[in-house]
């Protein structure tokens, strides 16, 4: 598949300002920041404009070599920007490696974290293509395929990860016909996926997350691609919250379920689900966001953690650039 002409995330004017599409704003409107220092880079990352663990990793790196070129301190910025979201490890991934870039070669500084940013988003364009190739093999003609959140290209600036083999399988003629999770309590199947599937001629329904199970009972998906935040050592995954829902389903129903991801979001320093870090975000995502009037009574708990951990024991399988693998 050739690279996206809308590209959502660059550096621009000369490397002092990365360019990013704000995905808070769609599909109402499609809207761009543009972003000169580690702190907006941060908030964009924290308030979900910049989202997708893949090009979350991206996006860092390009705003940390944009930081240091308007002048910030490397250290600083690199706290700063790698301290916004706790749970995808892409991100201190994407920060480690910018660091070993700082810490060593002979030249331009400012030049030498510009390309290595760069270098990371062309290996995850490269790992996402390699993910469709590899999973399209699973997708049957006329299958119903079911996706939780958003792991497309707005997840990861080109392709995807749990879409790509739908894209991939598409390509070669294969009918699909997508069911995608709205994905509560942020809407980023129903505001995203379906977007970004619609825009592309994919047959695409949205359903309200409870409603995944009885589409399993009645026959119509054929298989569950789900995208990942971090992949512990022993295969356990965080994804978005709702994810584990949907694998004890599938797992009841027979359901092939697949993780779909790059190496960079696998942690082998994490030994298992349980030493995985779950990002609480605040109460208003659950009582008022995306409501005209507020929903719940004021002053009422909310517990809303970000992801969830699905254990290896309901995971068939993981498609990675690499191939599948179901040995985890």
């Amino acid at each position: 598949m050739a690279k996206e002409e809308k590209e959502i995330c660059r550096i621009e004017e000369g490397g002092t300002a990365l360019r990013v599409l704000d995905q808070r704003r769609l599909p109402a409107e499609e809207a761009y920041l543009v972003l000169r220092r580690s702190a907006e880079v941060a908030e964009a990352i924290k308030t979900l404009a910049l989202r997708g663990a893949p090009l979350i990793g991206v996006g860092a790196a390009m705003g940390l070599a944009v930081a240091v070129a308007n002048g910030e301190d490397f250290a600083e910025a690199r706290e700063r920007i790698g301290s916004a979201r706790p749970t995808a490890v892409n991100l201190m991934w994407a920060m480690e490696r910018m660091e070993k870039v700082y810490g060593a070669g002979e030249g331009n500084v400012v030049e030498r974290l510009r390309d290595e940013a760069e270098r990371i988003r062309e290996e995850e364009w490269t790992r996402c293509e390699a993910i469709g190739e590899h999973g399209k093999a699973l997708i049957e003609d006329g299958m119903g395929v079911l996706t939780h959140c958003n792991a497309g290209y707005l997840a990861t600036g080109h392709y995807g990860t749990a879409l790509a083999p739908i894209y991939a399988a598409m390509e070669e003629g294969k009918r699909v016909k997508v069911y995608a999770d709205e994905t509560r309590p942020l809407l980023q199947g129903a505001r995203l996926t379906a977007y970004e599937l619609q825009e592309r001629g994919v047959d695409v329904t949205v359903i309200c997350d409870n409603m995944a199970a009885s589409l399993m009972a009645a026959g119509k998906i054929g298989l569950v691609l789900v995208g990942c935040d971090r992949v512990a050592r022993n295969g356990d995954v965080a994804n978005k919250i709702g994810t584990l829902g949907v694998a004890i389903a599938a797992k009841h129903y027979g359901v092939p379920f697949y993780v779909c991801g790059p190496r960079s979001s696998f942690d082998d320093s994490c030994p298992t689900g349980n030493d995985i870090v779950i990002e609480q975000r605040n109460g208003d995502e659950v009582t008022t966001r995306h409501y005209e009037r507020r929903m719940a009574p004021e002053g009422v708990g909310v517990y809303n953690p970000a992801f969830d951990v699905t254990p290896k024991e309901l995971i068939t399988g993981y498609i990675t650039e690499d191939g599948i693998d179901k040995t985890k």
